[in-house]
């Protein structure tokens, strides 16, 4: 089954229970996917739909910064829970030290021997981490191992 068939299936089964927070959630990652395919004029697959979802993810996250920045607690439980939400559509994430492996192999897949030569490798690595590491997380590993 793919995400777009989960999402349905799960709207399905939320609308069933009676989980009406999910069930918004559910329904807005819906939404965003279906304009998407709107402005694409196809059905998205998997990756499209990943891409979605990583971009709503990291929108919560920079929302549950702002709000715990400016204090507003009850702002940010709700981000909190909406990141729960999606999170269950979102591939495992990547350990420290299996990203700490990936970025080590693309290294030398490139043949990069210093910071200067950084955009290769991340260009070249996050095709290989995408929706499973953050952005930033892996430009911290990169920056670590690149002398």
């Amino acid at each position: 089954m793919n995400l777009n068939e989960r999402l349905n299936e799960d709207m399905k089964a939320l609308m069933k229970s009676g989980d009406k927070f999910a069930l918004g959630v559910v329904r807005m990652l819906r939404s965003a996917v279906k304009n998407a395919e709107i402005d694409a004029r196809k059905t998205l697959g998997d990756e499209e739909v990943l891409d979605i979802l990583t971009r709503e993810v990291k929108q919560r996250r920079d929302a549950l910064q702002e709000f715990e920045k400016a204090g507003r607690d009850d702002l940010a439980d709700q981000a909190k829970a909406e990141l729960e939400v999606i999170q269950r559509y979102m591939p495992q994430p990547l350990t420290e030290e299996e990203l700490a492996k990936i970025v080590e192999e693309t290294i030398s897949e490139v043949g990069a021997a210093s910071k200067a030569e950084m955009g290769k490798v991340m260009s070249a690595l996050m095709p290989k981490v995408k929706g499973r590491a953050d952005g930033k997380q892996v430009n911290a590993a990169v920056q670590r191992l690149l002398v």
